[in-house]
This record gives C-alpha cells, sequence and structure tokens, in this order.
C-alpha cells in the first residue's frame, strides 16, 4: 500500500513540476460564474476582468479546505487542458505536434520540457508500483561471512548427498536421485558465488583515485551500487536531451533552415513519448499481456514514431525518413550507452 501512496506522490510531484515549468501563460480563461471586479489581491491593481491582467491571478479567490484539493487535482490532471490535446498528437501525430510547437503554437500544448518532467516521473513511479526497485545482495562484509558460512554447510550436505546418490545408481538406469542432487548442488554454489564473489572478480582499477575508491565501495556492497544506479537514472534523466541533440543534428547538416532549437524540441518530445511507452510496457507485464503484445510494442512501436515524427517535423518523403529512421535507432544506442555509461560514472563517484 505505502508503494502506491509513493507511486501516487511521485506522479503528483512530477505533474506538479511539470507545471511549474508550464506556466499558464497563454492559456484561455474559462468562465467560472466569478466576475469580481475590485483591486487584485496578489498586485493591487484594478481588475478588468476574471484575471489580473498586470499579474494573472485569479480575482476569485477560494478560502476553503477543499480549494487545496482542487488545486491539486487541476495540477495534476489538468495541465490547463493542454495535456489532453498534446497526449494524442504524441502518440498519433508526433510529427505534426513537433511542427506546430516550433512554429509557435505554444498555448495550446504543454511545452516538451514540461511533458518530459511528468513522463520521468510517471515511468519510475510505474516501475516501483508494479515492477519493484532492483535489489541486488547489499550485505555488509559481516553479513556476507555468516551468509558464505551457512551456504557451505548446506554445500557439505549436498556433495554428501550427491555421493550417495551416485553410489546408489551404480546397477540402476534410475537417475533421477543423481540428477536432482547435483541441480541443488549447482544451485548452492551460485548463490555462494553471488554472496561472495570469488577473489579478484571485479577487481579493476584505473588509476583515478576517486573513481577507484567508488570500485571498491562497488566490491564491498554491490546493492548499494544498484540503488545508487537507479536514483542516479531518476536524478540524471534529463541528460538524454543534451547527448541526443547533437546525434539528430547530424542528420540534418547539409539542411540548415533546421537549427539546434529545432533539433531539442524533436528529441524532448520522441524521449517523452519512450517514457510513456515503457509506462505501457510496465502495465502489459503486471496485468499478464499476451508475449506477443509485449514484443510489438517493444520492436514496433520505436522505429514506427521516429518515422512519423521525422516526416512531419522535417517535411520528409517516406525514403528520406527511412534511411534517417533507421539511422537514429543506431544513435539511440548510442545516447543510452553514453547515459549508461554517466550513470556508472556517477555511480561510483558518489
Amino acid at each position: 500500500m505505502s508503494g502506491e501512496m509513493a507511486a501516487v506522490g511521485d506522479i503528483a510531484t512530477g505533474a506538479l513540476i511539470g507545471r511549474a515549468v508550464e506556466p499558464r501563460a497563454g492559456e484561455t480563461a474559462h468562465a467560472r460564474g466569478h466576475h469580481d471586479h475590485g483591486l487584485c489581491l496578489n498586485c493591487g491593481t484594478t481588475l478588468q476582468g476574471e484575471f489580473c491582467h498586470a499579474c494573472g491571478q485569479n480575482g476569485h479567490v477560494h478560502r476553503t479546505l477543499t480549494s487545496i484539493g482542487h488545486d491539486l487535482l487541476h495540477g495534476v490532471f489538468h495541465f490547463e487542458g493542454k495535456i489532453w490535446r498534446t497526449w494524442p498528437m504524441l502518440f498519433l501525430r508526433p510529427g505534426e505536434l513537433t511542427r506546430r510547437y516550433i512554429a509557435g503554437e505554444r498555448a495550446r500544448f504543454v511545452s516538451p520540457l514540461a511533458l518530459f518532467l511528468f513522463s520521468v516521473f510517471l515511468m519510475f513511479a510505474t516501475i516501483h508500483t508494479f515492477n519493484g526497485e532492483v535489489e541486488g545482495i547489499g550485505l555488509t562484509p559481516k553479513q556476507q561471512l555468516v551468509a558464505v558460512e551457512n551456504i557451505d554447510k548446506q554445500i557439505a550436505v549436498a556433495k554428501a548427498e550427491l555421493a550417495a546418490a551416485e553410489a546408489a545408481q551404480k546397477g540402476s538406469s534410475d537417475t533421477t536421485r543423481t540428477l536432482e542432487a547435483r541441480s541443488q548442488l549447482r544451485t548452492l554454489t551460485k548463490a555462494r558465488n553471488l554472496v561472495a564473489p570469488s577473489a579478484g572478480s571485479g577487481q579493476f582499477y584505473t588509476k583515478w583515485p576517486l573513481l577507484d575508491k567508488g570500485i571498491a565501495k562497488m566490491n564491498a556492497n554491490p546493492g548499494l551500487m544498484l540503488y545508487k544506479l537507479q536514483s542516479s537514472a531518476y536524478k540524471y534523466s534529463w541528460a538524454l536531451i543534451p547527448i541526443s541533440i547533437p546525434l539528430v543534428a547530424l542528420l540534418f547538416l547539409w539542411r540548415r533552415q533546421y537549427k539546434l532549437y529545432d533539433h531539442a524540441i524533436f528529441v524532448t518530445y520522441s524521449l517523452s513519448f519512450m517514457m510513456f511507452l515503457v509506462v505501457l510496457l510496465s502495465l502489459c507485464l503486471t496485468v499478464g499481456a499476451p508475449y506477443w503484445v509485449f514484443a510489438t510494442l517493444l520492436l514496433l512501436a520505436p522505429p514506427v514514431h521516429m518515422f512519423a515524427q521525422l516526416r512531419g517535423a522535417y517535411s520528409l518523403r517516406k525514403r528520406s525518413a527511412l534511411w534517417r529512421t533507421i539511422a537514429l535507432m543506431t544513435f539511440a544506442g548510442v545516447a543510452l550507452t553514453a547515459f549508461g555509461l554517466l550513470l556508472v560514472v556517477m555511480g561510483l563517484m558518489g
């Protein structure tokens, strides 16, 4: 239950941060039946309508407890109404959404950065709630020693059982007991190696003192390192944007009408879609959707979306959009690899 509550909190926080990045500038005033005229309670300007034309505050200020819940729901689900126009286009007409936003239609849609922030929070909240956190062994050296001693005792018993099974098998065609004993011994051996890695495993050094210190921490407590990598992925997810922009720009070096700003909008909307896709895949796993549904979404959705967004955003012909899609899929792998290395370095040095 606490996991679900934490997830709701994450989603609400993501939406509210997105709202902070995406202010209400340009939105149309919704008629609410309040047309109080007088002075703005925020800046003192004489009101000429429902909203103050100087600071933008609503002329009617709620002073009830329910207004707090209303503001929260409005911030999380409404996004000034833009989210319900942005989501369908992001999924079905991503190229048109990108092109129209670059062309100046800002009031109708959620900005790429606000949508990206919301998608990050939603993705991690969904993974945390339905799939759990990535957990490692996370044992202290003392706990490792005790665990190894217990496993060694079980291994000794398993070896004795295997020897007895092999002795009993002589002159008999029944190998069931022997196979079971060997399987148990293999499982215990793997468990021992997982709890206490063999000497020298993972022991590599870079001659960079700060990084080597992090490597030593990883060897001592791999579970803690996995937790740090999770935390780094959450905190530094924004780094995917600057990593990806130059790669997309390479696809349009000879088309000077497209600037880095254009590529930034393209990349941010594209990354937002991919994170929403992860949310959808996570939900498919949770509800036990057929494997072919999961595989189809995983393998076809990214390239199809890239193709549609490239063709629409940059006004490309099918052939031109196709080869760029293939190249962009490769670049996506490069970007993810660079991001993964960044997470490892930040985790080791943290």
